[in-house]
């Protein structure tokens, strides 16, 4: 459903939007699609998914994106928003680096290795819809391997697949079937069936390895929660992993102890996207039910939720450029320019245990920060990531982040940015819960759900939960819709029970009150049975607890910027140094140029 935006009609698309730092605006010269620029009508097919890598080979454009849409998939060189003999160059959409059409199949996510880049050599990973993973080299076209190629390990989509940070020939590949394994792009996958033997289980969780003579793919199966695995992240520090499910759950581990060390639930419905706050102390997920959710690492609780969006978000992003961090002295908003992030040194607080001193790599924005103190040797080497992309910058003590910016893009095509202040990373764990609900609850606080940032009356988002909003009025006057939204949710959802949610699911219409992993309940149980996979808890038993609040026990956020960019649902967002990148379902990939950067390109 279209969104009625600003002086303009229900279809209207803005091509640019305004925050503190300036006025983002699209670069009609960057946009990247199909060779044809026909708009693609996918509904049916995978997500348009984004990668980058740079590859120093001395050009003006050392980057190059990848992209697939439909039975294709696209490498080009980037182009951004640098000139070239002071002229912007538009993206010559006839000569990519590499082209592919595959039969019977179609890519649903891909990723370049960072670890192992050069100028004449770059490794990417593809995987598919039944199963299948492919290795290439778009840039030399002589290597071609392929996993899974019987679909003797696994026969279900391939929902997320990432090369292990730092690892030159290790791979984690997850599937439609909750399940997800460990490879090794130099073992064979063999020609039977692999048979497996218990190795380490837990709560929701269980990890096999393979009971074979010699090692071979793959070198360890994880099975996890009960329904898809719709994808997963690594901590900026490596130890880390985060895994959202169609389960609505979030499990984090230790990767290298392979132990569950947290869990969050969603309010309601999956969880399908995942990313770490730069520093690590935050977890930012989206799914189902049109939030986006804070969980804070350290204290192992949902912080806050984010309400701006009408439909599932399909991803989330920090945006590692526009955070702000402060020292002993001062306050400073990272810089675009690296001289500049350099001179703040910018970085989490040394002392942070789960955070290695010795090397920790953002994972955003390609910035690394390493420990000046100290150039000793790394820890966990095999996990590890000497990105030759990034930047290094040095530890300054004291310096911690006090405000990050994040965004999110969803099936309603609204680009929605967030910010998170620490007056709400600060909120006390919980608020007293009277029979009242929301209302009689802030009442007794003296005030409204604390909020980050508002926006203005005329750009407040119709609710998604409750067909009826009413305004709710403050002490101080102002109305704010969102909260009464949040007053509807809460009286409609806080009583329901597990039993009263599948009887009234058939008179919901809103599409996202349905789950896909209610399809694949009955296969799910059976795989959970016969790999001793114990039970989650169930979602009554969750609900109110700190891993899934009530929605008046945490701060509710409000979009600082949610604006219509796209006819058909988003389905990347990638925060860069100079730019936003964005790509829709059509299959167009688009290019925001961050503030300030037209007029000092146009100056130099």
């Amino acid at each position: 459903m279209a969104v009625q935006s600003e002086g303009g009609g229900k279809d209207d698309l803005k091509t640019h939007f305004a925050t503190r730092e300036g006025e983002y605006k699209l670069m009609p010269l960057s946009e990247y699609s199909k060779p044809t620029r026909v708009a693609y009508n996918g509904q049916a097919n995978p997500p348009v998914k984004v990668s980058f890598v740079r590859v120093d080979d001395g050009s003006s454009s050392p980057d190059r994106l990848c992209f697939n849409v439909g039975r294709e998939l696209y490498v080009y060189v980037y182009k951004g928003v640098r000139k070239v003999n002071d002229l912007f160059q538009a993206a010559d959409l006839t000569k990519p680096v590499d082209k592919r059409i595959y039969k019977g199949t179609f890519p649903t996510c891909h990723d370049f290795n960072t670890a192992t880049v050069s100028s004449d050599s770059v490794l990417l990973l593809v995987g598919f819809t039944l199963g299948q993973v492919q290795l290439i080299d778009p840039i030399k076209k002589e290597i071609s391997k392929l996993y899974n190629e019987e679909r003797l390990i696994d026969k279900t989509k391939v929902t997320c697949i990432k090369w292990v940070p730092g690892s030159h020939n290790q791979f984690l590949v997850a599937h439609s079937s909750g399940q997800m394994y460990l490879y090794n792009e130099e073992l064979p996958s063999g020609q039977t069936p692999p048979h497996y033997q218990p190795f380490k289980h837990g709560e929701g969780f269980s990890i096999f390895t393979c009971k074979t003579k010699s090692t071979r793919n793959p070198m360890y199966r994880w099975v996890i929660g009960q329904g898809a695995i719709n994808e997963f992240a690594f901590s900026p520090c490596l130890r880390y992993l985060a895994v959202v499910s169609q389960d609505g759950h979030m499990r984090v581990f230790n990767y290298n102890s392979m132990e569950l060390v947290g869990t969050m639930r969603s309010y309601f419905g999956g969880l399908l996207c995942v990313c770490w706050s730069p520093d690590g102390k935050y977890i930012v997920t989206g799914g189902e039910d049109d939030l986006v959710t804070v969980w804070s690492f350290h204290e192992k609780r949902v912080i806050c939720r984010g309400h701006g969006h009408r439909s599932w978000v399909n991803v989330v992003a920090f945006d590692v450029h526009t955070c702000l961090v402060c020292d002993e002295e001062n306050c400073e908003y990272v810089s675009r320019d690296v001289e500049s992030v350099a001179m703040h040194n910018h970085l989490q607080q040394p002392n942070a245990n789960h955070v290695s001193n010795s090397s920790v790599n953002s994972g955003l924005g390609g910035i690394k920060v390493r420990d000046a103190r100290s150039d000793s040797s790394q820890q966990n080497g095999s996990h590890l990531n000497s990105n030759r992309n990034s930047t290094e910058i040095p530890v300054s003590a004291g310096v911690h982040y006090t405000s990050y910016r994040f965004g999110s893009v969803g099936q309603d095509t609204d680009l929605c940015l967030w910010e998170l202040t620490e007056d709400v990373v600060k909120q006390p764990c919980g608020k007293i819960r009277t029979p009242g609900g929301l209302g009689a609850n802030t009442a007794a606080s003296g005030g409204a759900i604390p909020r980050s940032n508002s926006v203005p009356n005329n750009a407040q988002k119709i609710n998604s939960v409750g067909n009826d909003v009413g305004h709710h009025h403050t002490p101080e006057g102002t109305t704010h819709p969102i909260q009464s939204a949040v007053l509807n949710a809460t009286n409609k959802f806080a009583t329901l029970s597990v039993a009263d949610r599948k009887e009234s699911q058939d008179k919901k219409e809103h599409k996202r009150n349905f789950s896909l992993a209610s399809r694949n309940s009955d296969r799910v149980g059976l795989l959970s049975k016969s790999n001793h996979v114990k039970p989650v808890d169930d979602a009554v038993k969750l609900y109110g607890t700190p891993a899934c609040p009530r929605l008046d026990e945490v701060p509710v956020l409000e979009p600082l910027v949610c604006k219509k960019i796209a006819h058909e649902r988003l389905t990347s967002i990638v925060f860069r140094e100079e730019c936003v990148v964005t790509a829709c379902q059509e299959g167009l990939v688009y290019t925001w140029a961050r503030p300030g950067i037209m007029a000092h390109e146009l100056m130099d």
